[in-house]
């Protein structure tokens, strides 16, 4: 579990594969002392025995949203919910399981992706009897 550890970390702070437009290279919102990272991509860029050990589908047609939430250089632990919404305002719910690994907290799902298109997230993450709302668009593409 540990390499997905790492991947998870690399996936959440680097570029997102499935961006077509330049987004920064570090996703994150700061909220007060705690910083929410958060990345998404496709499945397929998980290796077979990742996708294994975190219970994730493969899938050209699946996408991932990897969160964290650190406060003060740690991992936090948090209440993760989310949608992603086509043009249509179709909206899926995003359902967040937990990873804890030594030293590492992550929130992940998964979501369909069909076809090339510009999703909208909403993402609710909340930390104690605070809810802080991160909202983004993201250009999205089936896999290889």
């Amino acid at each position: 579990m540990g390499r997905l550890a790492l991947f998870l970390v690399t996936a959440c702070l680097s570029v997102s594969a499935m961006a077509a437009d330049v987004i920064k290279g570090e996703r994150q919102e700061t909220f007060g002392d705690v910083t929410v990272h958060y990345n998404t991509f496709n499945s397929t860029y998980l290796t077979p025995d990742i996708a294994k050990g975190a219970e994730l589908i493969r899938s050209k047609n699946q996408g991932v949203i990897n969160v964290s939430v650190i406060k003060d250089g740690k991992p936090m632990l948090a209440s993760v919910t989310g949608t992603v919404k086509d043009l249509t305002s179709q909206s899926v719910t995003l359902n967040f399981k937990q990873i804890t690994e030594q030293g590492a907290v992550y929130y992940i799902a998964q979501y369909p992706v069909d076809q090339q298109e510009t999703r909208t997230f909403d993402i609710k993450v909340q930390t104690g009897d605070k809810i802080n709302t991160i909202n983004f668009n993201q250009e999205l593409f089936p896999g290889q």
